[in-house]
């Protein structure tokens, strides 16, 4: 799915959702910058209420990171 979204400098996200049992990933992907942010809800919970919080997640990680790649494992935010 892409998501144009110019006002936080993101030209496209990429989100990708996954089930597990009881639980929805989603996944927010930047490909300029290959920044990846996941978050975890309720099956019943609505996709686009997952995409938005997986977005926004995003937005919040590359503006602490400055846009950069993360150097280890990962980073809890």
């Amino acid at each position: 799915m892409r998501r144009r979204d110019n006002s936080a400098g993101l030209s496209e996200v990429f989100v990708e959702f996954q089930q597990n049992g009881p639980y929805t990933k989603a996944s927010a992907i930047d490909p300029v910058s290959m920044v990846e942010v996941s978050i975890v809800g309720a099956i019943a919970s609505l996709r686009h209420f997952l995409q938005q919080a997986a977005v926004r997640k995003l937005k919040c990680v590359l503006k602490n990171n400055g846009g950069a790649a993360a150097s280890g494992r990962g980073l809890l935010a």
